[in-house]
């Protein structure tokens, strides 16, 4: 790469250059990161441990806490590391591989959202056979699905993105790296990168989202032709928390990505509660909205404690 690009590092100023708003945001950070790591953490010992959750529904809700852990992980570390480094540099190649990451962690996030959407509906349309038909190979044929879907993505995406030159722009308007953010450094033609990236976008997430929403609207139709409104409500409660992680992962997501790149605090609010914050709500969501996940935390505490 150093021999198209003059520039082997970049800038992350995106955050405040105040030193004690560097400290504050430092602390606040660092506890959502805690929080991340506790709430994910606890989440994947509950549904191991416990033998009442061992069904395709927190399997895949385990796999959600282990893509959280890691895509939090990827941004915040180095977000920590510079809020505390007087540089706030982060190398060409380091660059990339974050680039890289945080595409295929979200890639497989949008994946498995969608293969939780097709899990309810097949619970809530078909209960008897549900054991049947989301057996253990089709959810590790989804799950494994996910992370190769992602991952491709992420490869294809990062290889036309390794032709760029950057030759005297350093500076990136972000706390981390992302492709729309490098463009404008970039001193050569960025269009085969950018016609790349809005096509694999689009095919990747907008046919995600286009699994979940066809499996609410099938999810719908078989709620309303339930007679009691018991069955209705204990029908709508499965899909509650599920609901809730689509709209905090999509409405950031999309809000972060179809904006303009400007650098602008608003973009920043959009893309932290994008990659930040959504990975520390979700056991927040499924813990507190699912009385299954609450029990079986019961459990725990009562066994070990």
């Amino acid at each position: 790469m150093r021999n198209h690009s003059a520039v082997s590092e970049f800038m992350l100023i995106g955050l405040s250059a105040e030193p004690w708003t560097q400290a504050l945001l430092f602390v606040l950070f660092f506890v959502i990161y805690l929080l991340t790591m506790m709430g994910n953490l606890m989440m994947l010992l509950v549904i191991r441990v416990d033998s009442h959750l061992h069904i395709p529904m927190y399997f895949f809700l385990g796999q959600l806490s282990f893509l959280d852990l890691c895509h939090s992980s990827i941004t915040v570390l180095k977000l920590l590391e510079n809020l505390l480094s007087e540089k706030k540099t982060i190398s060409l190649e380091g660059c990339m591989a974050q680039v890289f990451f945080v595409f295929a962690t979200g890639g497989a996030e949008s994946c498995l959202l969608a293969a939780m959407a097709y899990d309810r509906y097949v619970a809530i349309s078909s209960p008897l056979l549900y054991g049947q038909v989301m057996n253990r190979r089709l959810c590790m044929g989804l799950v494994w699905g996910s992370w190769s879907l992602a991952f491709l993505d992420a490869l294809i995406n990062i290889l036309v993105a390794l032709d760029l030159d950057f030759c005297e722009a350093q500076n990136i308007h972000h706390y981390s790296c992302e492709l729309p953010s490098l463009y404008p450094l970039s001193c050569s033609d960025v269009t085969a990168s950018f016609t790349t990236l809005l096509c694999s976008s689009f095919l990747h997430f907008f046919g995600n989202f286009l699994v979940i929403f066809c499996s609410y609207v099938c999810i719908l139709s078989t709620i309303l032709k339930i007679s009691s409104t018991t069955g209705r409500s204990k029908a709508f409660s499965t899909c509650s928390s599920h609901l809730t992680a689509v709209t905090f992962f999509y409405g950031s997501g999309f809000l972060r990505y179809l904006m303009p790149n400007s650098g602008s605090t608003q973009e920043l609010i959009f893309s932290l509660q994008y990659s930040v914050v959504t990975p520390m709500l979700n056991p927040l969501i499924y813990g507190l909205k699912n009385k299954e996940v609450k029990a079986g935390l019961r459990r725990l505490l009562r066994k070990y404690f």
